[in-house]
């Protein structure tokens, strides 16, 4: 039993050949794919394949990349779209100051109308962060306190004091196919430490695959790999890793209904 919480079943290198790629998956025990949204044009398409396949939900959200050329994209409309039934989460939104793709207030501007969508829905926020921490922090630190809501740090690659700063908000930290390259000592490290209940795995899929599989296309099937590489850090049985990281996935994302 395991838990995909972030790919992008709909991008090139799996949309071509999408059935495939889910049996695959479901072989190799993957039960539930979180299928993500970065722009409005891919919604109606990521929708739809989780109309299609029970075991594959979906978000709506605008990646901070976008955020230039989604300035029209505000609370009302995400709310609107995320009333589907097979919308669990908000995202991915946040910051990138890394490639500064699009401006930074537009980003922010983008980033707390996901927040304010996460309050008035109940539903969590998938955030993504690439050196922007503090900002980052501060962001979800001035949003909550204007009403709770929940997320998670997805791909999480950053410090521990963010990591425990995420923590302290009640969010839950999803680590990719990253942990298990080689000079990833640090994230291996604080991979090891994280709290059980607060742990999801990702395989952001087509990218990122992770170690065997390290240069290939990605696909949620790698999440098997990922499990067993962050189960060994922490001395635990895969499949042990895989129930619990399931279990904290249907829990945050709830809408999943089970």
């Amino acid at each position: 039993m395991l838990a995909d919480s972030h790919c992008h079943l709909n991008y090139k290198g799996l949309a071509e050949d999408q059935q495939a790629v889910l049996e695959r998956a479901r072989a190799r025990g993957v039960t539930a794919m979180l299928n993500i949204a970065t722009r409005e044009s891919e919604w109606d398409a990521v929708l739809a394949t989780a109309e299609r396949e029970a075991d594959v939900w979906a978000t709506v959200g605008i990646h901070p990349h976008e955020a230039d050329q989604h300035a029209h994209i505000d609370t009302a409309k995400l709310v609107e779209r995320a009333a589907h039934p097979r919308v669990v989460g908000l995202g991915e939104c946040g910051l990138d100051y890394h490639y500064d793709h699009s401006d930074r207030d537009a980003q922010a501007r983008s980033f707390r109308a996901h927040c304010a969508a996460a309050r008035e829905t109940g539903l969590p926020i998938i955030v993504h962060t690439r050196d922007a921490e503090d900002d980052t922090a501060a962001i979800l630190a001035d949003e909550l306190g204007k009403g709770a809501f929940g997320g998670v740090i997805h791909c999480f690659t950053g410090t521990r004091a963010f990591a425990e700063q995420a923590l302290a908000m009640g969010f839950y930290i999803s680590i990719s196919g990253i942990v298990t390259f080689k000079n990833a000592r640090d994230l291996q490290a604080i991979a090891a430490n994280l709290p059980a209940e607060r742990l999801l795995i990702e395989t952001d899929a087509p990218f990122l695959a992770p170690v065997p599989h390290r240069g290939k296309t990605g696909e949620p099937a790698f999440v098997a790999d990922t499990c067993a590489f962050v189960a060994g850090l922490r001395g635990e049985e895969p499949e042990v890793l895989a129930a619990k990281t399931a279990d904290n996935f249907h829990r945050l994302f709830a809408k999943t209904g089970r």
